[in-house]
């Protein structure tokens, strides 16, 4: 008898599972958005007129759209749906990604204003791109990854942009403080107003509940007419919670992706493995490959005594690559960031810049190992540079680290 798999969610994990089971496996996705599977990463783009909807399409593969998994009966081995049909599994996979962070400001009551937008979804994307164009007066709170990403956007579109971040610097997660000041630079030069150590307390609305303003703490109000919320995102455990699962911050998995119940698995933003939830499609794309290849094996049966060892999940070293494209100059600015660029005492640091250029390079060297690097403006030596932390190889000790940023890597 085939075994029935069952994929809550459509997302880049959901999808890329589905893609990669064998042929003629007995799989049935179901996603909760009305839209076929898509890229979540390219977002910003759509929103930036770049690309078309279609053309951040993921592969295509057969999913039950608009449709929310509400609980599932482990006892019986159902999935209930909002359209009210039980669903049968042999295998539970859980692929529910995450939720937007909505802060707790003063003016956010049960749900958003008019002209507040989270930045997650496709529909999120088409409502923000429906609410803004050339002059309007919007406000990006958040300056993480997807706080760029939306605020240079926002700015290609023709708006007049204002990005309030609460930390010190943007991109704190990936970026060191030279490289900050950098990405602020190019910012600011399409025109993008920033502002670091910036915390936001709430928002104005007018009387028919629209939003105005963006009010920070000091009492300085920024005008908006459009107010993007782009402060981080968290696991979707909701499911996993109510089923008894394990949950700390995600749904808990092992090196097989199983949770505490082993006819259920998780994988992407949802799973937390080895204490980790990596919250990125590289890493998401990973554990799907590694639960294809598990799964297909077990619907194969058992492997021989003497067989290879199943396929494990050991975790992802995943690197951050983000390209701002400027419509106002020629060229835009390329950034890539892997590891923590911050070293430690008794680490060597290798550092370029190039002020004229608005290039700057630097990896950090802990004994013979690449811990980290930052790149910005010329990316020519980061496939190199990926490989050996990707993959945690011994640098050779032939070479000065100086050649670790000429343009192969020095590898």
């Amino acid at each position: 008898m085939t075994s029935q798999i069952v994929v809550i969610g459509a997302g880049t994990a959901g999808a890329r599972l589905a893609g990669r089971l064998a042929p003629g496996a007995a799989v049935t996705v179901v996603g909760e958005e009305d839209h076929a599977p898509y890229n979540r990463v390219l977002l910003a783009e759509v929103l930036a007129g770049r690309y078309a909807p279609e053309v951040i399409a993921l592969p295509e593969v057969p999913v039950r759209r608009g449709v929310r998994a509400t609980s599932i009966d482990r006892a019986r081995r159902l999935v209930h749906l909002s359209d009210g049909a039980p669903l049968p599994y042999d295998r539970l996979v859980l692929a529910t990604g995450s939720n937007p962070v909505l802060p707790p400001l003063r003016g956010i009551g049960p749900g958003l204003p008019e002209g507040v937008h989270p930045f997650r979804t496709l529909d999120d994307c088409a409502a923000l791109a429906a609410a803004t164009g050339p002059g309007t007066r919007a406000v990006v709170v958040g300056g993480g990854l997807l706080g760029v990403g939306a605020a240079r956007a926002l700015a290609a579109r023709g708006a007049t942009v204002v990005l309030a971040q609460q930390g010190e610097r943007l991109m704190e997660r990936q970026l060191d403080a030279s490289a900050s000041a950098l990405l602020r630079g190019h910012l600011e030069s399409l025109g993008i107003e920033v502002h670091t150590e910036c915390r936001v307390r709430g928002l104005r609305t007018s009387d028919d509940g629209a939003v105005r303003a963006v009010v920070l703490a000091d009492g300085f109000t920024l005008e908006a007419e459009a107010v993007v919320l782009a402060c981080g995102v968290r696991p979707r455990v909701g499911l996993a919670v109510d089923a008894g699962l394990e949950v700390r911050r995600g749904i808990v998995v092992d090196d097989e992706l199983r949770t505490s119940d082993p006819l259920i698995h998780a994988i992407g933003d949802c799973a937390e493995h080895g204490g980790l939830v990596h919250g990125l499609a590289g890493p998401a794309v990973e554990q799907a490959d590694v639960l294809a290849r598990l799964l297909t094996g077990r619907a194969a049966g058992p492997a021989p005594a003497d067989g290879p060892a199943p396929p494990r999940y050991t975790g992802t070293r995943a690197l951050t690559r983000l390209t701002l494209a400027s419509a106002h100059r020629a060229g835009g600015l390329d950034l890539a960031a892997f590891g923590d660029p911050s070293p430690l005492p008794g680490d060597d640091v290798v550092q370029l810049a190039d002020a004229t250029r608005g290039a700057y390079r630097k990896v950090v060297v802990r004994g013979d190992r690449l811990v980290g690097g930052v790149l910005l403006g010329d990316l020519g030596s980061v496939g190199a540079l990926a490989r050996a932390w990707e993959g945690d190889e011994a640098l050779p000790d032939s070479r000065p680290l100086l050649h670790l940023l000429t343009d192969d890597g020095g590898l």
